[in-house]
Protein backbone atom coordinates (compact mmCIF):
# COMPACT_ATOMS: atom_id res chain seq x y z
CA UNK A 1 0.00 0.00 0.00
CA UNK A 2 2.91 2.09 0.43
CA UNK A 3 3.35 2.38 4.21
CA UNK A 4 6.64 3.82 5.64
CA UNK A 5 5.83 3.54 9.11
CA UNK A 6 4.07 1.28 11.42
CA UNK A 7 2.29 2.31 14.55
CA UNK A 8 1.45 -0.74 17.22
CA UNK A 9 -0.56 0.86 19.55
CA UNK A 10 0.99 -0.54 23.76
CA UNK A 11 2.26 -3.98 23.02
CA UNK A 12 2.64 -4.50 27.13
CA UNK A 13 0.22 -6.39 29.28
CA UNK A 14 -2.61 -4.65 30.44
CA UNK A 15 -3.13 -4.10 34.34
CA UNK A 16 -6.05 -5.74 35.76
CA UNK A 17 -6.93 -3.99 38.95
CA UNK A 18 -9.38 -1.16 38.40
CA UNK A 19 -9.54 -2.96 34.89
CA UNK A 20 -12.30 -0.66 32.67
CA UNK A 21 -14.24 -3.60 30.75
CA UNK A 22 -13.13 -6.77 30.01
CA UNK A 23 -10.22 -6.47 27.91
CA UNK A 24 -9.31 -2.97 29.69
CA UNK A 25 -6.95 -0.34 28.50
CA UNK A 26 -4.40 -1.20 26.43
CA UNK A 27 -2.77 2.63 28.06
CA UNK A 28 -3.10 1.12 31.58
CA UNK A 29 0.37 -0.43 31.42
CA UNK A 30 1.18 -3.17 33.76
CA UNK A 31 5.36 -3.99 32.67
CA UNK A 32 6.82 -1.56 30.83
CA UNK A 33 9.48 -4.11 29.28
CA UNK A 34 6.95 -7.41 28.76
CA UNK A 35 4.98 -8.29 25.76
CA UNK A 36 1.55 -8.70 26.15
CA UNK A 37 1.02 -12.43 25.54
CA UNK A 38 -2.24 -11.62 23.78
CA UNK A 39 -0.16 -10.72 20.93
CA UNK A 40 2.41 -12.96 21.19
CA UNK A 41 6.12 -13.32 22.53
CA UNK A 42 9.32 -11.10 22.13
CA UNK A 43 10.38 -13.48 19.52
CA UNK A 44 7.29 -12.65 17.89
CA UNK A 45 7.70 -8.73 18.02
CA UNK A 46 11.28 -9.51 16.91
CA UNK A 47 10.55 -11.26 13.46
CA UNK A 48 7.35 -8.50 12.57
CA UNK A 49 10.47 -6.19 13.12
CA UNK A 50 12.54 -7.94 10.98
CA UNK A 51 10.34 -8.86 8.35
CA UNK A 52 9.10 -4.66 8.66
CA UNK A 53 12.33 -3.82 7.99
CA UNK A 54 13.32 -6.29 5.27
CA UNK A 55 10.08 -4.62 3.25
CA UNK A 56 11.47 -0.91 3.77
CA UNK A 57 9.11 0.06 7.05
CA UNK A 58 9.75 1.29 10.30
CA UNK A 59 8.16 0.26 13.35
CA UNK A 60 7.07 2.67 16.65
CA UNK A 61 5.62 1.31 19.43
CA UNK A 62 3.03 3.31 21.91
CA UNK A 63 4.60 4.76 24.49
CA UNK A 64 3.20 5.66 27.72
CA UNK A 65 5.03 8.12 30.33
CA UNK A 66 2.10 10.13 31.71
CA UNK A 67 0.63 6.70 33.88
CA UNK A 68 0.43 3.22 34.68
CA UNK A 69 -1.76 0.40 35.46
CA UNK A 70 -2.66 0.22 39.28
CA UNK A 71 -0.85 -2.83 39.63
CA UNK A 72 1.84 -2.20 37.53
CA UNK A 73 5.49 -3.20 39.98
CA UNK A 74 6.89 0.89 40.15
CA UNK A 75 3.84 1.09 42.61
CA UNK A 76 5.16 -1.40 44.85
CA UNK A 77 9.13 -1.32 44.02
CA UNK A 78 9.35 2.72 43.07
CA UNK A 79 5.92 4.43 44.78
CA UNK A 80 8.26 7.50 45.15
CA UNK A 81 7.67 7.83 41.64
CA UNK A 82 3.98 8.30 41.93
CA UNK A 83 1.46 11.40 42.72
CA UNK A 84 0.20 10.80 45.99
CA UNK A 85 -3.03 12.59 48.07
CA UNK A 86 -3.22 13.56 51.30
CA UNK A 87 -3.47 10.02 53.01
CA UNK A 88 0.18 9.17 50.89
CA UNK A 89 -2.19 7.14 48.85
CA UNK A 90 -2.09 6.50 45.05
CA UNK A 91 -5.01 7.75 42.66
CA UNK A 92 -6.91 7.48 39.46
CA UNK A 93 -5.64 10.59 36.63
CA UNK A 94 -8.32 13.03 36.26
CA UNK A 95 -7.43 14.54 32.77
CA UNK A 96 -8.33 17.85 32.45
CA UNK A 97 -8.09 19.43 28.59
CA UNK A 98 -11.82 19.09 27.42
CA UNK A 99 -14.99 21.22 28.42
CA UNK A 100 -15.21 18.01 31.08
CA UNK A 101 -13.00 16.42 33.25
CA UNK A 102 -12.01 13.12 32.22
CA UNK A 103 -11.46 10.36 34.80
CA UNK A 104 -9.11 7.49 34.41
CA UNK A 105 -10.21 4.84 37.21
CA UNK A 106 -7.74 2.62 35.81
CA UNK A 107 -4.38 4.58 36.07
CA UNK A 108 -2.66 6.15 38.58
CA UNK A 109 0.06 9.10 37.51
CA UNK A 110 3.59 9.80 37.20
CA UNK A 111 5.52 11.90 39.58
CA UNK A 112 7.99 14.14 37.81
CA UNK A 113 9.53 15.94 39.57
CA UNK A 114 11.48 12.70 40.95
CA UNK A 115 14.37 12.12 39.26
CA UNK A 116 14.66 8.26 39.57
CA UNK A 117 11.59 8.23 37.64
CA UNK A 118 13.61 10.22 34.70
CA UNK A 119 16.32 7.36 34.39
CA UNK A 120 13.44 3.97 35.16
CA UNK A 121 11.28 5.10 32.02
CA UNK A 122 14.54 6.20 29.56
CA UNK A 123 15.93 2.72 30.16
CA UNK A 124 12.41 1.47 29.44
CA UNK A 125 12.32 2.88 26.03
CA UNK A 126 16.01 1.94 25.29
CA UNK A 127 15.32 -1.74 26.49
CA UNK A 128 12.90 -1.82 22.61
CA UNK A 129 15.05 0.13 20.97
CA UNK A 130 18.26 -2.72 21.95
CA UNK A 131 16.56 -5.48 22.64
CA UNK A 132 13.59 -5.76 19.37
CA UNK A 133 14.98 -3.07 17.10
CA UNK A 134 12.43 -0.59 17.43
CA UNK A 135 12.41 2.02 15.29
CA UNK A 136 10.73 5.08 17.75
CA UNK A 137 7.72 5.66 19.73
CA UNK A 138 4.55 7.70 19.48
CA UNK A 139 4.45 8.99 23.00
CA UNK A 140 0.48 9.02 24.57
CA UNK A 141 -0.05 12.17 25.98
CA UNK A 142 3.38 13.84 25.75
CA UNK A 143 2.36 17.50 26.26
CA UNK A 144 2.18 16.32 30.18
CA UNK A 145 5.25 14.90 30.23
CA UNK A 146 8.22 17.67 30.56
CA UNK A 147 9.52 18.27 27.71
CA UNK A 148 13.23 18.11 28.96
CA UNK A 149 13.06 14.58 30.02
CA UNK A 150 11.72 14.17 26.31
CA UNK A 151 14.60 15.73 25.20
CA UNK A 152 16.81 13.90 27.60
CA UNK A 153 15.31 10.70 26.36
CA UNK A 154 15.92 11.33 22.50
CA UNK A 155 19.59 12.43 23.15
CA UNK A 156 20.19 8.80 24.91
CA UNK A 157 17.63 7.27 22.42
CA UNK A 158 19.67 8.71 19.09
CA UNK A 159 22.52 7.04 20.29
CA UNK A 160 21.61 3.35 20.02
CA UNK A 161 20.16 4.52 16.57
CA UNK A 162 18.72 7.37 15.09
CA UNK A 163 14.91 7.04 16.21
CA UNK A 164 11.84 8.46 15.06
CA UNK A 165 9.41 10.40 17.81
CA UNK A 166 5.84 11.28 17.31
CA UNK A 167 3.98 13.39 20.05
CA UNK A 168 0.36 12.67 20.99
CA UNK A 169 0.32 16.87 21.54
CA UNK A 170 0.74 19.97 19.69
CA UNK A 171 3.37 22.15 21.53
CA UNK A 172 6.02 23.92 19.05
CA UNK A 173 8.42 23.22 21.75
CA UNK A 174 8.31 19.64 21.35
CA UNK A 175 9.97 19.58 18.09
CA UNK A 176 12.78 21.74 18.84
CA UNK A 177 14.86 18.62 20.53
CA UNK A 178 12.85 15.40 21.04
CA UNK A 179 10.04 14.76 18.25
CA UNK A 180 10.26 14.72 14.84
CA UNK A 181 6.24 15.03 14.76
CA UNK A 182 3.14 16.34 16.49
CA UNK A 183 -0.68 15.64 15.88
CA UNK A 184 -2.68 18.05 13.82
CA UNK A 185 -5.54 17.74 15.61
CA UNK A 186 -6.32 21.52 14.05
CA UNK A 187 -6.72 20.14 10.89
CA UNK A 188 -8.42 16.89 11.68
CA UNK A 189 -11.15 19.28 13.24
CA UNK A 190 -11.29 21.54 9.57
CA UNK A 191 -11.76 18.62 8.11
CA UNK A 192 -14.66 17.49 10.13
CA UNK A 193 -16.12 21.15 10.10
CA UNK A 194 -16.42 20.90 6.95
CA UNK A 195 -17.85 17.67 6.11
CA UNK A 196 -21.00 18.73 8.47
CA UNK A 197 -21.08 21.75 6.14
CA UNK A 198 -19.64 23.93 9.07
CA UNK A 199 -16.53 25.42 7.30
CA UNK A 200 -15.87 25.69 3.75
CA UNK A 201 -12.85 26.84 1.02
CA UNK A 202 -12.13 30.49 3.35
CA UNK A 203 -11.63 28.36 6.16
CA UNK A 204 -8.96 26.16 4.89
CA UNK A 205 -6.89 28.67 3.47
CA UNK A 206 -7.22 31.02 6.53
CA UNK A 207 -6.21 27.85 8.85
CA UNK A 208 -2.97 27.32 6.03
CA UNK A 209 -1.97 31.07 5.68
CA UNK A 210 -2.67 32.01 9.47
CA UNK A 211 -1.90 28.99 11.20
CA UNK A 212 -2.88 29.12 15.00
CA UNK A 213 0.32 27.75 16.30
CA UNK A 214 3.62 29.05 15.33
CA UNK A 215 5.77 25.34 14.57
CA UNK A 216 9.45 25.48 13.61
CA UNK A 217 10.37 25.44 9.79
CA UNK A 218 10.26 22.00 8.75
CA UNK A 219 8.42 20.51 12.05
CA UNK A 220 6.38 16.93 10.57
CA UNK A 221 2.64 17.67 11.63
CA UNK A 222 0.24 14.15 11.12
CA UNK A 223 -2.54 14.99 8.96
CA UNK A 224 -5.49 12.17 9.30
CA UNK A 225 -9.31 11.94 9.51
CA UNK A 226 -9.15 9.35 12.34
CA UNK A 227 -7.32 7.36 15.05
CA UNK A 228 -8.13 4.99 17.87
CA UNK A 229 -9.50 8.05 20.06
CA UNK A 230 -11.35 9.64 17.24
CA UNK A 231 -13.02 6.39 15.88
CA UNK A 232 -14.06 4.58 19.58
CA UNK A 233 -15.13 7.90 21.16
CA UNK A 234 -16.29 10.73 18.29
CA UNK A 235 -17.82 8.29 15.35
CA UNK A 236 -16.51 6.17 12.63
CA UNK A 237 -15.59 7.28 9.20
CA UNK A 238 -19.32 7.02 8.11
CA UNK A 239 -20.56 8.83 10.91
CA UNK A 240 -18.05 12.00 10.80
CA UNK A 241 -17.45 12.55 6.86
CA UNK A 242 -19.87 10.10 5.23
CA UNK A 243 -19.81 10.98 1.32
CA UNK A 244 -16.95 13.69 2.03
CA UNK A 245 -14.27 11.24 3.64
CA UNK A 246 -12.31 10.86 0.38
CA UNK A 247 -12.24 14.32 -0.43
CA UNK A 248 -10.99 14.72 3.56
CA UNK A 249 -8.84 12.10 3.00
CA UNK A 250 -7.24 13.51 -0.62
CA UNK A 251 -6.44 16.88 1.63
CA UNK A 252 -4.79 14.77 4.60
CA UNK A 253 -1.87 13.20 2.14
CA UNK A 254 -1.33 16.66 -0.24
CA UNK A 255 -1.36 19.13 2.41
CA UNK A 256 1.94 19.80 4.32
CA UNK A 257 2.73 16.77 6.71
CA UNK A 258 2.35 13.45 7.00
CA UNK A 259 -0.76 11.86 6.49
CA UNK A 260 -1.91 8.38 8.94
CA UNK A 261 -3.87 6.02 8.04
CA UNK A 262 -5.88 3.87 11.16
CA UNK A 263 -6.06 0.50 11.04
CA UNK A 264 -8.91 -0.65 9.18
CA UNK A 265 -9.73 2.65 6.69
CA UNK A 266 -8.31 0.58 4.27
CA UNK A 267 -10.84 -2.42 4.52
CA UNK A 268 -13.64 0.31 4.97
CA UNK A 269 -14.07 0.39 8.51
CA UNK A 270 -17.66 1.91 9.03
CA UNK A 271 -18.34 0.90 12.71
CA UNK A 272 -16.43 2.34 16.36
CA UNK A 273 -14.33 0.07 17.69
CA UNK A 274 -14.85 -1.11 21.39
CA UNK A 275 -12.56 0.49 23.32
CA UNK A 276 -12.27 -1.56 26.30
CA UNK A 277 -13.75 -4.52 25.02
CA UNK A 278 -12.45 -6.93 22.12
CA UNK A 279 -14.05 -6.03 19.23
CA UNK A 280 -11.86 -7.06 15.88
CA UNK A 281 -11.92 -5.24 12.68
CA UNK A 282 -13.78 -7.19 9.50
CA UNK A 283 -10.89 -7.55 7.23
CA UNK A 284 -13.34 -7.73 4.12
CA UNK A 285 -12.41 -6.65 0.35
CA UNK A 286 -9.55 -3.97 1.59
CA UNK A 287 -12.31 -1.22 -0.25
CA UNK A 288 -10.08 1.29 0.33
CA UNK A 289 -6.84 0.05 -0.91
CA UNK A 290 -6.20 1.31 -4.22
CA UNK A 291 -7.29 4.49 -3.28
CA UNK A 292 -4.60 4.36 -0.67
CA UNK A 293 -2.09 2.88 -2.42
CA UNK A 294 -2.42 5.80 -5.56
CA UNK A 295 -2.40 8.73 -2.77
CA UNK A 296 0.79 7.36 -1.33
CA UNK A 297 2.51 6.16 -4.76
CA UNK A 298 1.81 9.96 -5.73
CA UNK A 299 3.36 11.22 -2.09
CA UNK A 300 6.35 9.23 -2.51
CA UNK A 301 7.03 9.74 -6.26
CA UNK A 302 6.60 13.58 -6.31
CA UNK A 303 8.86 15.56 -4.02
CA UNK A 304 6.59 18.37 -4.01
CA UNK A 305 4.66 16.10 -1.45
CA UNK A 306 7.36 14.91 0.63
CA UNK A 307 7.27 15.98 4.33
CA UNK A 308 9.06 18.53 5.99
CA UNK A 309 11.45 20.54 4.69
CA UNK A 310 12.13 18.16 1.49
CA UNK A 311 8.48 19.30 0.52
CA UNK A 312 6.89 22.21 -1.45
CA UNK A 313 5.50 25.22 0.34
CA UNK A 314 1.55 25.57 -0.20
CA UNK A 315 0.25 28.02 -2.40
CA UNK A 316 -3.76 28.45 -2.35
CA UNK A 317 -5.46 29.20 -5.21
CA UNK A 318 -8.03 31.50 -5.96
CA UNK A 319 -11.39 29.64 -7.76
CA UNK A 320 -13.90 32.45 -7.39
CA UNK A 321 -16.00 29.48 -5.18
CA UNK A 322 -16.01 29.22 -1.44
CA UNK A 323 -17.32 25.35 -2.27
CA UNK A 324 -13.79 24.76 -4.48
CA UNK A 325 -10.25 24.96 -2.41
CA UNK A 326 -7.55 24.26 -4.85
CA UNK A 327 -4.11 24.61 -3.81
CA UNK A 328 -0.35 23.73 -5.50
CA UNK A 329 3.27 22.94 -4.25
CA UNK A 330 5.99 22.64 -6.25
CA UNK A 331 9.40 21.77 -5.20
CA UNK A 332 12.56 21.81 -8.03
CA UNK A 333 10.75 21.07 -11.26
CA UNK A 334 8.06 19.34 -9.78
CA UNK A 335 4.81 20.16 -8.64
CA UNK A 336 1.15 18.59 -7.86
CA UNK A 337 -1.92 20.77 -7.84
CA UNK A 338 -5.18 19.33 -5.72
CA UNK A 339 -8.50 20.61 -6.30
CA UNK A 340 -11.23 19.68 -4.03
CA UNK A 341 -15.72 20.28 -4.15
CA UNK A 342 -15.92 21.22 -0.25
CA UNK A 343 -19.76 20.63 -0.44
CA UNK A 344 -22.24 18.01 -0.96
CA UNK A 345 -23.27 19.60 -4.41
CA UNK A 346 -21.57 19.92 -7.70
CA UNK A 347 -19.87 23.40 -8.38
CA UNK A 348 -18.84 25.28 -11.42
CA UNK A 349 -15.13 26.94 -10.75
CA UNK A 350 -12.32 28.96 -12.29
CA UNK A 351 -8.60 28.29 -11.73
CA UNK A 352 -6.33 31.12 -12.80
CA UNK A 353 -5.87 31.21 -16.57
CA UNK A 354 -8.01 28.76 -17.14
CA UNK A 355 -11.34 27.38 -18.08
CA UNK A 356 -14.48 26.91 -16.22
CA UNK A 357 -14.44 23.82 -14.90
CA UNK A 358 -17.21 21.21 -12.79
CA UNK A 359 -16.76 19.21 -10.02
CA UNK A 360 -19.20 17.01 -8.68
CA UNK A 361 -20.07 17.02 -4.79
CA UNK A 362 -17.08 15.74 -2.65
CA UNK A 363 -15.00 15.16 -6.11
CA UNK A 364 -11.33 15.86 -6.57
CA UNK A 365 -8.87 16.39 -9.05
CA UNK A 366 -4.96 16.08 -8.61
CA UNK A 367 -2.83 16.90 -11.60
CA UNK A 368 1.08 16.12 -10.87
CA UNK A 369 3.90 16.94 -13.00
CA UNK A 370 7.76 15.86 -12.46
CA UNK A 371 10.96 15.43 -13.52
Amino acid sequence: MGVDILWLMPIQPIGEKNRKGTLGSYYAVRDYTAVNPEFGTLDDLKALVKQAHGLGMHVIIDWVANHTAFDNPWTQEHSDWYLKNEKGEIYPVTYTDGAEPEYWTDVTGLDWSKPGLWKGMTDAMLYWVREADIDGFRCDVAGKVPTPFWNQARAELDRVKPVFMLAEADKPELHEHAFDMTYGWDTKDLFKAIAKGKADARTLADFLEHPPKAFPPGAYRMRFTSNHDENSWAGSDVELYGPAFKAMAVLAATLPGMPLIYGGQEAGLDKRIEFFEKDPIQWKDYAYGPFYTKLLALKHANPALWNGQYGGPVQVLKTGNDKVFAFRRALKGNSVQVTVNVSGEAQRFNLPGGKQQTLAAWDYRIDARGK
